[in-house]
């Protein structure tokens, strides 16, 4: 074990909660209980993946602080009634026929499963195993049928009162009518109902109230007959299950209050909480599902690895932070940049290192050569897809590097061209050079014509950086930057020198000598 004060890690600062939660006596129950919800009305998710990976963060944090053993149960809501079809399902109006009732108990309209709502877990559990979590699926509506809530309904019955007394403030004049924290299912159409309750036998633990075409019915609260609204659900969840953590979006901060109360009304221990801020989109608007505003899992890994993603993820979960794709080339190349300062780190500085959590501790050992930003600008340059061309130059730059001795840098060429091809090429915007740029241009190609083709990108950018001071330029970024407004097409990029190299001194004298003649690049 370590000690929590020695390690400045969000994930250890969180774990160190837990720590002090467990001081006078271990959890009751043997293990420390760590918890993530699921909708499973859709497919998961990216905001799936970044709670499931952040959870699993502080978990391994704990276990580096205690030997209390721990449990990660990922929660599907199944239970819910279906409120409105997905537009990307198959036989949308067989589930419409079924809008209302528990996703369990609606047909699979994918053909593949017992009922919607197992298919859409099984999309879970196979989505997280891809990812190589630790976790264990619980179901629901296997916890309401199997009678594992049932204490905590008849708990919940019993302080009815004191839950609406919560609730009601919380909602409008129309809905307060017709609210109840129970939810019961319709013995006669099998929907979940939002229905008042009429009567509440707390002996016998049942609710009465009107069916669907108006009769009088009764239900036991408890076996499945019935599920809790979902702020009710959460405290009520917390309580029965004794979760000791459980992290959420900044979306549920209003409610947590209800959360809280709820579980205490039911006799429950609250757990240690954890808010994140939400992702934002290209425009600071507040990413959602619905619509679509996004980047999705699949996008995310056709251009980068899923390494480089939960680098991003890792980084101020309590900032608002945009997910889009113009944050891919800087997380890769910052994630490697980690990877590769890990090894001469002491272990208290590994444990403050980004990639020690992404990898629960154990990183692998590569050390890439080229930068992705500088791969981006080879495909460019090189005006070549063709990932054996590109390694052409690698190999030159690396003399013994090839695809198969570096299968992960022959990952990112890949990934490069995806993204280069994507967003770079249809905003690259080449100017002319003026008279003053031709001048210093020229006067760069003869430097560089002097130099042996296998001079260091250092020797070449201390000769970039002489010809912008001789040349007048006062500010040496808009040097660099007219370098590359003129030769690659865009306003920045890794070190030129770096680029130079890469390229080949031969390939960059013919980009200058166009550019000298007044030609553009563009073609």
């Amino acid at each position: 074990m370590v000690e929590e004060k020695k390690i400045n890690a969000w994930p250890f600062e969180e774990a160190a909660k837990l720590v002090k939660r467990f001081e006078k006596s271990p959890p009751a129950k043997g293990f420390a209980l760590f918890e993530t919800g699921y909708g499973p009305s859709g497919l998961p998710h990216i905001g799936t993946f970044m709670e499931v990976f952040r959870t699993t963060l502080v978990r391994h944090a704990f276990q580096k602080l205690s030997n209390i053993p721990t449990r990660l149960f990922c929660v599907s809501d199944d239970m819910d009634g279906l409120r409105k079809v997905p537009d990307n399902i198959p036989n949308r109006e067989m589930v419409t026929e079924h809008l209302g009732k528990p996703l369990v108990d609606i047909p699979d309209p994918f053909d593949e499963k017992e009922s919607y709502g197992a298919y859409m877990n099984a999309k879970l559990c196979g989505f997280l195993d891809h990812y190589g979590f630790d976790y264990e699926f619980v179901s629901s509506a296997a916890n309401y049928k199997k009678g594992v809530y049932d204490e905590k309904l008849l708990e919940a019955l019993k302080n009815y009162d004191k839950i609406m007394e919560l609730m009601l403030p919380t909602l409008g004049e129309e809905r307060q009518k017709t609210y109840s924290p129970f939810l019961p299912i319709s013995p006669k159409t099998g929907r979940v109902l939002q229905v008042p309750v009429l009567k509440r036998d707390l002996e016998k633990g049942t609710i009465t109230f009107n069916d669907e075409g108006g009769e009088k019915t009764t239900v036991p609260v408890t076996g499945g007959h019935c599920k809790l609204q979902w702020k009710p659900d959460f405290g009520m969840r917390w309580a029965a299950l004794q979760v000791d953590f459980e992290m959420y979006g900044k979306e549920h901060q209003p409610s947590a209050p209800l959360y809280n109360s709820i579980c205490r009304a039911l006799g429950g221990t609250l757990p240690e909480q954890y808010v994140y801020e939400l992702f934002l989109d290209e425009d600071g608007q507040k990413i959602s599902k619905s619509k679509g505003n996004g980047i999705s899992m699949e996008d995310w890994l056709r251009y980068a690895n899923p390494e480089s993603l939960s680098y991003y993820m890792y980084q101020s979960p309590r900032k608002a932070k945009r997910l889009h794709f113009d944050v891919i080339p800087k997380s890769v190349d910052e994630y490697y940049a980690f990877l590769t300062k890990y090894k001469a780190q002491t272990e208290a500085e590994r444990m403050e290192n980004p990639v020690w959590h992404i990898h629960g501790g154990n990183p692998p050992d590569v050390n890439l050569p080229v930068s992705f930003a500088l791969l981006l600008n080879l495909v460019g340059a090189s005006n070549s897809h063709d990932q054996g061309v590109l390694w052409g130059f690698i190999s030159r730059y690396r003399p013994g590097l090839t695809a198969n001795t570096a299968p992960e840098l022959d990952k990112l060429v890949g990934y490069a061209i995806n993204y280069y091809e994507d967003f770079i090429k249809p905003n690259k915007k080449f100017r002319l050079a003026g008279e003053k740029e031709k001048i210093a241009l020229g006067e760069l190609a003869s430097r560089l014509e002097k130099l042996p083709k296998d001079a260091t990108a250092e020797i070449i950018q201390n000769e970039i950086y002489a010809v912008g001071k001789e040349s007048g330029f006062e500010d040496l970024r808009g040097w660099f930057q007219a370098l590359y407004e003129i030769l690659l097409g865009q306003s920045q990029g890794p070190r030129f020198g770096s680029f130079v190299q890469l390229y080949g001194i031969d390939n960059t004298l013919a980009l200058i000598k166009k550019a000298v003649s007044g030609e553009s690049l563009a073609a």
